[in-house]
């Protein structure tokens, strides 16, 4: 896909993936961004970054799980705008706790945020795309699409769904000369991670990181993009051998223990960590290099 004179809609764009898509796009010489979040003073920090950039940036402070007011949004851009080349669906939102202790209210936001927001604004927007006959659609899902995690039951279910939700939409919207395309990023580095007890042995990576993976990936019209050496590892580890991947994700999920159990059990493994840590950015480096 050429980003030159095209415009593209952000959703999550006011922090994390989101807004280092809107950068990375913005440096290309993209267009026209329309950056949508529910946080407008965040949103209106991004676009500033943006415009001093060149291009054109539009801010929404837009709740998606508004059904009605996202429809007349919709239709309000695309009279202001024109068409809408590209849409990111970035926006999410992430809860951790065991299966047997989460709370409805948290369930019900993340099935809200992540699923049925995401699944109603491409709706909205594939509709004018097809009588367009052109257009890309990209949906963030994640590794926990993949691989599910213990402790991220919720958020592992909505990412599996986005996974298939995209590949049924890959095939329906062909004809309409529409590609859809899934992102698969592992653990980053951003605020709503920064909120979550970590997985052992996992290096986070950065926003910029899954930007730059997701435009590569676009110019290599690749419909699937995995992002990440861990992330490749991982879906390799869960086709060849299921059981030892069991074994790490068991290893490595976060303890439910009391405070006071989990600083003893922390110093004993923060040797450990250290080591291991290494071991990882090594491997990062030497196959950033080859």
């Amino acid at each position: 896909m050429k980003i030159q004179g095209k415009v593209a809609l952000i959703t999550g764009a006011s922090r994390g993936i989101g807004r280092a898509i809107a950068l990375e796009l913005a440096q290309l010489g993209i267009k026209r961004l329309i950056l949508v979040a529910r946080d407008r003073q965040k949103l209106v920090e991004v676009a500033k970054e943006i415009e001093a950039m060149g291009t054109e940036a539009a801010i929404v402070a837009l709740d998606l799980t508004q059904t009605i007011e996202v429809n007349i949004i919709v239709a309000q851009l695309w009279r202001n705008y024109g068409q809408i080349h590209l849409l990111v669906n970035c926006a999410g939102v992430a809860y951790q706790s065991s299966f047997l202790q989460s709370k409805m209210p948290q369930v019900q936001e993340e099935l809200s945020v992540n699923l049925l927001g995401m699944y109603n604004l491409t709706s909205l927007i594939a509709r004018r795309m097809a009588s367009q006959r052109q257009g890309t659609i990209v949906n963030v899902s994640s590794l926990m699409g993949k691989v599910a995690a213990p402790t991220m039951a919720t958020y592992s279910a909505t990412k599996f769904a986005i996974l298939g939700f995209t590949e049924a939409l890959r095939r329906e919207l062909a004809e309409y000369n529409i590609r859809v395309i899934a992102l698969l990023p592992t653990l980053t580095d951003t605020d709503m991670m920064r909120d979550l007890k970590l997985f052992r042995w996992v290096i986070p990576m950065t926003p910029q990181e899954v930007a730059k993976a997701l435009v590569t990936g676009m110019q290599n019209d690749s419909p699937e993009i995995l992002v990440g050496w861990q992330s490749h590892l991982a879906v390799w580890c869960q086709r060849l051998a299921p059981w030892l991947l069991e074994l790490i994700l068991r290893l490595a999920t976060p303890p439910t223990l009391t405070k006071q159990q989990s600083s003893q059990k922390l110093n004993k493994l923060i040797p450990k960590l250290s080591f291991l840590t290494r071991i990882h950015r090594f491997g990062d480096l030497f196959l950033s290099r080859t």
